[in-house]
């Protein structure tokens, strides 16, 4: 149903296994991943390692995060062989357009320190500046060059989408938006499944939101006996999404990895989406603009 491969994951230092998905390219991607954001500094290199130590092999990274370095330190922290990582970064608002799209990317390539990015995205469509479609045009150019292995779009609108596949003929694979219990992007994941794009889901969890004190969630995971995160990690994964939880807690990292031991039914995945409110970061793709 889902497309993963792989089926269960344990809590034991140096045995998770996870699942992975195959993109619209025929590359794979873990079903979970390790948000960066906001993380920097030594800080922001010791959660990358603790990451990649609990297992994660996802890790998500932005130029607009300003901590590629950190991120980049981390993973040569972890001793990690290349091939077993799956590293994205995005396309700062900045450098739109296509000569800086190209300059955007050299610059977080560097500072990451890898020869190669398995997933870049344009972090931010700008309609008002109007080169999304123009910088799209690079992406798929540093992917024929095979400096990117995957190309993809954030923040993006089923509108903004329509365009870029009129325009170029290019499905991304992957389109990562705000999504959990409180806005679950019901109508463009249909639209993604439509087209073979991947939902990613950054705030998958909507932290300090009072998500994971929802009573609905409560009773949930009691049921489960797993943590109100489990259970919001869970049914992202089983809605198709790839969620990408931030946590700087090392006992916390590996339970939100540990989601692949129990499966939330019907009727909770309804009473889980049921808890609709709404964009909550404010961040509408229309108007919303980073540089």
């Amino acid at each position: 149903m889902l497309g993963l491969r792989c089926t269960h994951a344990n809590g034991h230092h140096g045995s998770m296994t996870i699942p992975s998905r195959t993109l619209n390219d025929g590359h794979s991607i873990p079903a979970i991943g390790f948000g960066s954001y906001r993380l920097r500094g030594e800080e922001g290199t010791t959660a990358v390692a603790q990451a990649l130590d609990a297992g994660y092999r996802l890790i998500d990274t932005a130029s607009a995060y300003e901590n590629e370095q950190e991120v980049g330190e981390g993973i040569r922290a972890s001793g990690l062989p290349r091939e077993q990582l799956f590293i994205t970064t995005k396309l700062a608002g900045r450098h739109h357009g296509y000569d800086k799209t190209l300059e955007g990317f050299d610059q977080s390539r560097t500072a990451l320190g890898l020869d190669f990015i398995d997933l870049y995205l344009i972090h931010w469509p700008l309609p008002r500046l109007d080169l999304f479609v123009e910088s799209w045009h690079a992406l798929v150019n540093l992917r024929d060059e095979g400096l990117v292995r995957s190309i993809g779009v954030s923040n993006f609108t089923e509108a903004h989408l329509t365009r870029l596949m009129d325009e170029t003929g290019i499905v991304p694979a992957v389109n990562q938006v705000e999504m959990h219990p409180r806005f679950g992007q019901q109508a463009l994941r249909a639209f993604h499944a439509a087209h073979g794009i991947l939902t990613q889901a950054w705030s998958p969890l909507s932290a300090g939101h009072g998500v994971l004190d929802d009573p609905v969630i409560g009773r949930i995971s009691h049921a489960h006996d797993v943590s109100p995160a489990q259970a919001v990690l869970r049914w992202h994964i089983q809605l198709g999404s790839v969620p990408i939880p931030k946590s700087g807690s090392g006992s916390r990292l590996r339970q939100n990895l540990d989601v692949f031991g129990f499966e939330l039914t019907a009727a909770e995945l309804d009473e889980i989406s049921g808890l609709e409110a709404g964009r909550l970061w404010g961040g509408d793709p229309d108007t919303h603009e980073e540089f």
